[in-house]
């Protein structure tokens, strides 16, 4: 609706605190105290987590070096805890669109370091100017570290399927590739990108059948209930053995549907954001899904 996308527009220039209202539900604090509170009592629940540090798109590759040494910190903490759960990480935070060696150095650091403690590291997919290059950190780091390494890919995005096939033919590890899979969130054009609403349902499935059947680790990312039960059928008519998948949320999304995946037996990874740049990522998420503005406002009306 117009109206969402006008709202949207001017959430940035509104107080931080009223943003926070709607943001604090998704996003577990500002500081690695509240993501290690929180992931203890996501644990604590039966499931495991991602951590993800906010921040993306830098513009000074100092930056970069920040990000990392805030990533070390976190891997060592919850290894030392030893709280279930792996990390998640944006390279435009790395500086990807400033200089891609750069970037691919920095967040191998933090694959080593991941390596070390025996932990695991998901390179998150961003919108289409860097589907190449995150793609390409992947392959190169998959080689070094086969078993510490993950990528997102997105069922929404035309090309999907063909990346999954090229990726199946690149490198020469015996390890099994290792997909988060999800619709996809940014804007882009119809020419590149599925965009209507079952469209991009079936072509989920599409890609996840695909996965499964070939041998590939498959975090099912979605909070649409419709295709967790697909999934679930599609999971028993193949036998596909629980190591090969898991269902994954983002952290205060769909409770209900989060508790049902778990007590039916599957294990669910819980994506769990945290960070001194919620702000600019609440906002940023916002203009690329303005429907959000609506529980936006039910928030400052409930808080009322």
């Amino acid at each position: 609706m117009m109206i969402n996308r006008l709202i949207a527009a001017v959430l940035p220039y509104m107080p931080k605190r009223l943003v926070w209202i709607f943001s604090k539900k998704y996003i577990s604090g500002e500081n690695l105290a509240d993501a290690i509170r929180e992931s203890e009592k996501i644990n604590a629940e039966g499931c495991v987590v991602t951590i993800d540090i906010l921040g993306e798109f830098i513009s000074r590759l100092e930056e970069a070096e920040s990000f990392k040494i805030q990533y070390i910190e976190v891997i060592e903490q919850f290894s030392s805890r030893k709280i279930k759960g792996n990390f998640s990480v944006k390279p435009s935070m790395f500086g990807l669109l400033l200089d891609k060696e750069a970037c691919y150095r920095i967040i191998r650091e933090i694959v080593a370091v991941a390596d070390k403690y025996n932990s695991f590291i998901r390179i998150d997919m961003e919108d289409s100017t860097c589907t190449d290059d995150e793609i390409n950190i992947y392959n190169r780091l998959r080689e070094e570290f086969p078993k510490r390494v993950g990528l997102v890919v997105q069922a929404y995005m035309r090309r999907t399927l063909d990346d999954v096939k090229n990726l199946m033919k690149s490198g020469t590890t015996t390890s099994p590739l290792n997909f988060r899979l999800c619709k996809g969130i940014y804007i882009e054009d119809k020419s590149i990108a599925f965009k209507g609403y079952q469209e991009v349902r079936d072509h989920f499935m599409e890609d996840l059948e695909f996965m499964l059947k070939n041998n590939i680790f498959v975090g099912i990312a979605t909070h649409d209930r419709y295709l967790v039960e697909q999934s679930m059928l599609l999971i028993r008519r193949l036998n596909i053995p629980k190591e090969m998948y898991e269902f994954q949320m983002l952290y205060g999304v769909n409770p209900k549907l989060r508790k049902y995946i778990v007590e039916k037996g599957y294990t669910m990874r819980v994506y769990l954001p945290f960070g001194t740049q919620w702000f600019n990522y609440s906002t940023r998420r916002l203009k690329e899904n303005p429907n959000m503005v609506w529980h936006i406002l039910k928030a400052l009306i409930i808080r009322g």
